[in-house]
């Protein structure tokens, strides 16, 4: 059997909860564009915790892994951003020509360094090793 013959299945109740997380994240990135702000601040939580929870779920495969740590970067970085732009701090000066907006740059860098190590490091020095990317 080859690598392309290999099925990797994710469990119903997995499935479920990253449908789930899809929800909150559109209910969260909706009140953002809305201006609602207790219910953006509040989708926050769930939307960080349930993307952590398939992150830990889905170690045993470092594909997956790296792709859902970015993925928990990227509303990390989006979380903060919507605060900055809720409480009117994002467009305050913070080094230079640097605003506070700009702090979001450190969580969604943090993902792109996790998945260039993941693709030019890891990945070339265990292509044996099953994968789903």
């Amino acid at each position: 059997m080859n690598n392309e013959d290999n099925i990797y299945s994710i469990p119903l109740r997995y499935r479920k909860m990253e449908n789930l997380h899809i929800v909150f994240w559109l209910f969260k990135d909706i009140a953002w564009c809305m201006v609602w702000k207790p219910l953006g601040i509040a989708m926050i939580f769930p939307t960080l915790i349930v993307s952590i929870i398939i992150a830990w779920r889905t170690r045993q495969y470092m594909s997956e892994l790296c792709h859902n740590l970015a993925i928990t970067f990227w509303i990390s970085a989006n979380s903060y951003w919507m605060i900055s732009e809720f409480f009117q701090f994002d467009t305050q000066p913070l080094i230079s020509t640097l605003s506070y907006k700009h702090l979001a740059l450190v969580p969604f860098a943090l993902g792109l360094i996790l998945l260039i190590f993941y693709y030019l490091y890891w990945k070339p020095r265990h292509r044996d090793e099953l994968e789903t990317m």
